[in-house]
């Protein structure tokens, strides 16, 4: 079946802003609180958040084999559940019910009202119930810098990490979307010079720039994910914001890796992008390096050229950016994480995230953490009003943007937007 909404020649008939983020081509996927106080599936074109649950009901995806009430769920994990043919036919028809051509909702005033709202009207929500998250540590850039830092630059890759992805299972309940704020957190350091560990709020808050994906139900206990077929089971992609306290980090991670340091919060962007709506930003990855086993050799290019920016804004100061990275630097891909994470026949579900670990370009101005940019704290970041940042304050907002973009359209996430507030006070009672 042909990805028709990916026409590059298609114009709607909705009034929106010359080089946003969600043309028509786009349709994302996400959840939103609508002005009425109801919680529903919609997708965004241009400003407008459109109702799927509304559309459905007025008739609008006649013929496409949907549930009564596939939309009107407050996560999308049973619509993802449906399967690739399902998310293509919806995305589809959405594309051709709001073309500048079909006038069928266009002059439905009435219909119009129910299902359009401006996103002054709605508040985002998080698209999924996540079941399972894992973390990946997939640039080699990143990988190097850090083992740079804490080893030697000899010694910088463990002996494992060209021979297959590394990664994690992380907290899940802690993943967030944009605007929701995050609390300083508290735990055990070990500082320099110490010989006894101390507790209090972390010193050294960090973002990591990373890109995470969304599964669909996937695989059997014991089932093992085709790295060629492991595509056909992913539903989207959003902007993933892993939060860390590296002071934290750097006293609990051995022997068993991040705990406490990377659980007390990740923020995403709230709307999922489809597999389909980037079809046409495949690019290569890096070349393997080491000989990969069968199971992680694949076909075709599995990258993306997803270009991604940082800011860092100041209390009542301007936005700065920090960094411009990109997607398509990955050393591993996320079929192939995806095929490695099955390997063993660990199953996959309806809304589980991988996320793809920082993403760390080849120069400084592409480094995709605190850690990188300031190098440890060592070279303090200068920002526009003079003021010096090695870590996150407290007041500091990060705002992470993508966008995909060739001659003909551009493919954008929108945006995660995270404040950090001081550490949490709880109330007197």
């Amino acid at each position: 079946m042909s990805i028709t909404a990916n026409d590059p020649k298609r114009k709607t008939w909705l009034d929106i802003p010359k080089n946003t983020d969600f043309p028509i081509q786009n349709i994302p996927f996400g959840v939103f609180l609508t002005r009425d106080d109801i919680i529903t599936i919609g997708t965004r074109i241009g400003d407008f958040a459109i109702d799927l649950g509304a559309l459905h009901q007025l008739g609008y995806f006649e013929g496409i084999p949907l549930t009564d009430d596939i939309f009107l769920q407050d996560t999308l994990n049973d619509f993802i559940s449906d399967g690739k043919k399902t998310w293509r036919l919806v995305r589809n028809r959405i594309a051709e019910i709001f073309d500048e051509k079909n006038d069928a909702l266009k002059n439905n005033q009435e219909h119009r009202n129910v299902v359009l709202f401006t996103l002054d009207e709605i508040e985002m929500q998080m698209p999924v119930q996540v079941g399972d998250y894992t973390d990946f540590y997939s640039s080699k850039e990143h990988a190097t810098n850090v083992g740079s830092m804490f080893r030697d630059k000899e010694n910088a890759l463990l002996p494992n990490w060209l021979h297959i992805p590394v990664g994690y299972h992380g907290r899940s309940s802690s993943i967030v979307t944009s605007h929701i704020p995050i609390h300083r957190p508290k735990g055990q350091t070990m500082p320099e010079g110490a010989k006894e560990p101390v507790f209090g709020p972390s010193k050294q808050i960090d973002f990591e720039m990373e890109m995470a994906f969304i599964t669909t139900d996937a695989n059997l206990l014991g089932e093992p994910i085709p790295v060629d077929e492991a595509e056909d089971y992913i539903f989207g992609m959003v902007m993933f914001n892993d939060w860390s306290a590296r002071d934290i980090q750097k006293w609990e991670y051995a022997p068993l890796g991040p705990f406490l340091a990377k659980n007390f919060a990740s923020s995403i962007s709230p709307w999922i992008v489809t597999m389909d709506a980037l079809e046409p930003f495949r690019t290569k990855g890096p070349e393997p390096e080491k000989k990969l086993m069968s199971y992680l050799k694949y076909t075709g290019k599995k990258s993306f050229d997803i270009n991604l920016e940082v800011f860092l804004q100041p209390e009542n100061g301007e936005e700065n950016l920090l960094s411009k990275t990109n997607y398509k630097y990955l050393y591993w891909n996320m079929s192939q994480q995806l095929a490695h994470h099955t390997i063993n026949g660990c199953p996959v579900n309806s809304g589980d995230m991988m996320a793809s670990g920082t993403i760390s370009g080849p120069t400084p101005d592409t480094y995709g953490s605190m850690l990188e940019l300031s190098w440890r704290g060592e070279k303090p970041v200068q920002l526009k009003d003079g003021s010096l940042r090695s870590f996150i304050e407290d007041n500091d907002t990060v705002i992470m943007k993508g966008y995909c973009e060739n001659e003909s359209i551009r493919i954008g996430f929108g945006e995660i937007n995270t404040k950090i507030l001081p550490v949490f006070e709880p109330k007197k009672k």
